[in-house]
């Protein structure tokens, strides 16, 4: 099992108050894991050389997905990260609005785009040190 740098971090997003759901729901919602730097921002060039250890899991209800966290070239930021579900078809991928100029610290919201195109708040609950290996509760 890989040693991950202290960078890296596990971080936990529930869906944030929405009209299907006005307190937010626990039950919805990502837990991944990323290089932070100090401000709290995703690092490029620590996940380059860990990205197979950078990886996601999505619980939507009964539901749950697992992944990997992906820098693609591309979109308003030059770069975007994406959740990628599969084999790299972009079907699957749900995108992070400003995932690279965002900083990820308790308390703050942020947004991702489904697969199908909705967008979905979430709020930030957790940021802790990952797990050795990157492994995210039933991932491998």
């Amino acid at each position: 099992m890989t040693k991950l740098p202290q960078a890296f971090k596990r971080i936990r997003l529930n869906l944030a108050r929405s009209k299907e759901f006005p307190s937010g729901s626990t039950r919805h919602g990502y837990e991944f894991v990323a290089p932070l730097d100090a401000a709290g921002h995703i690092d490029p060039a620590q996940w380059q050389k860990h990205r197979e250890n950078c990886r996601v899991r999505r619980f939507w209800g009964d539901g749950e997905e697992h992944g990997h966290l992906v820098h693609k070239p591309g979109g308003a930021e030059h770069a975007r990260w994406v959740f990628d579900y599969g084999d790299g078809a972009e079907e699957d991928e749900e995108a992070g609005y400003r995932f690279g100029s965002h900083a990820f610290r308790p308390g703050e919201y942020v947004t991702i785009r489904d697969e199908d195109g909705a967008m979905h708040t979430c709020l930030v609950v957790a940021v802790e040190p990952a797990p050795d290996g990157g492994r995210i509760n039933g991932s491998t």
